[in-house]
């Protein structure tokens, strides 16, 4: 058999592999790939008419790589017919018989194609680099979603490597063991305290996202503003948690204020099923142990651990904690809007700076939440106003499925008009 001389061939793929940390047969494939690539290239430079072939035209075609004598050939899988009528996928069943006699048409057989050194020329060896290049981060981005894949949404060790524009790159891995990966910390997805970022410093991320399409940054893509980090970091410091003991209902997290003045706040809501066990507590720790550990991991940002409750009123006030609450009354169930009576002197403290406080709570609990001064509260007039706007909504509702009766009234003998004249 024929051969087209890769001299250093195994040194090759030992190089590339280390220096992409991909397998040796990821790097194997991807060369076959690529040289096929560069034989499609050659024949196309051969072929009298100049033109390109069907894009699965060289379905049947595979490159075989010899690392012993350090080079290649190309195989071509070919059906066994009386009549050729293509000479890249058929040969004459005249042509095997005389090797093998006992071939019958509809059987195939693979011949070696593989060009000579020289007519492999320089366009096609362009080609073939080309490709490689290409097919390696093909592959790198394929092992990487295989490995990570199931990773998605956990959190991670992650060391700092270098800053691209305002995003941070960090290397990660999925194991012990397993090679680093590089991950991307995007500027939305970053602590403001934690700025400026040091080079080999160790942090804990959140896996967010790995992107399966091509793109010039890398594929992770790593948080530290996600809420799903504190349910993790919670996760790992709260045994009745990991037992299952303990749940976490709900989490609201501003991990990036609006105002430089404001800082980080998460709110979580626990709630068990346990008698015995007090979930806040339980997250809490003997002297605040296992909430410290979590605020330390996050750079000193603040936690409000609340108790879930399935009582709206009760949640909502559990929610404005460390405000003390005088009343909460739910004004309108359907559209979830609640009106909440503080004291004076928990006004501030209820609504938080810039409003933080009552923004976050409104988002743990899925509430619209009005604060109200409950020494100024007039129940009178607000009972007037929400009953004015439940009509207002209610005569809306019915003068739509007014207008939804009369279309699909209209619409029927429309139809049945055109019935008729059809038949006509």
């Amino acid at each position: 058999m024929s051969i087209v001389a890769l001299p250093g061939l195994g040194g090759m793929v030992d190089v590339i592999s280390k220096e992409r940390n991909l397998p040796k047969h990821a790097v194997q494939n991807a060369l076959r790939e690529a040289l096929l690539k560069g034989y499609e290239r050659y024949r196309k430079t051969y072929r009298p008419d100049g033109g390109n072939f069907e894009e699965e035209y060289f379905e049947n075609f595979d490159v075989e790589l010899d690392q012993e004598n350090e080079g290649f050939r190309v195989l071509a899988t070919k059906t066994i017919v009386e009549t050729v009528e293509n000479s890249d996928h058929q040969i004459s069943l005249a042509e095997v018989q005389e090797v093998a006699p006992e071939a019958q048409a509809g059987g195939t057989v693979v011949v070696d194609v593989t060009p000579k050194q020289g007519d492999f020329g320089r366009m096609a060896a362009m080609q073939t680099k080309q490709v490689l290049a290409q097919k390696l981060l093909d592959q790198q981005r394929r092992l990487i979603q295989e490995e990570f894949q199931d990773l998605e949404g956990t959190v991670l060790q992650a060391r700092v490597l270098r800053f691209e524009n305002d995003s941070v790159i960090m290397s990660i891995s999925s194991g012990i063991g397993q090679p680093e990966v590089e991950a991307e910390l995007p500027r939305r997805e970053q602590l403001p305290s934690e700025r400026p970022y040091r080079p080999n410093s160790t942090i804990k991320v959140y896996l967010k996202k790995i992107h399966e399409v091509p793109r010039r940054k890398p594929q992770l893509v790593v948080s530290r503003a996600d809420a799903g980090l504190v349910v993790d970091l919670f996760a790992n410091e709260v045994p009745e948690i990991e037992d299952e003991i303990v749940r976490i209902v709900a989490v609201a997290r501003e991990a990036n204020p609006p105002s430089p003045s404001v800082g980080a706040r998460t709110k979580i809501a626990v709630d068990t099923l346990e008698r015995d066990v007090d979930p806040v507590g339980a997250c809490i720790g003997a002297k605040g142990s296992r909430i410290q550990a979590v605020v330390a991991e996050l750079r000193g940002e603040k936690i409000d651990v609340i108790c879930w409750s399935p009582d709206p009123a009760t949640y909502i006030a559990n929610a404005l904690s460390p405000a003390k609450i005088a009343e909460v009354r739910l004004i309108n169930a359907d559209d979830r809007q609640a009106h909440v009576l503080v004291p004076v002197e928990q006004l501030s403290l209820a609504i938080g700076r810039e409003g933080q406080n009552v923004r976050l709570a409104a988002r743990l609990t899925g509430w619209k939440i009005d604060i109200k001064d409950a020494s100024k509260y007039d129940y009178e007039a607000e009972d007037r106003k929400a009953q004015a706007e439940m009509a207002v909504r209610q005569a809306r509702i019915e003068e739509s499925n007014r207008y939804s009766d009369n279309y699909e009234a209209d619409g029927s003998e429309s139809n049945d008009d055109n019935y008729e004249e059809d038949e006509t």
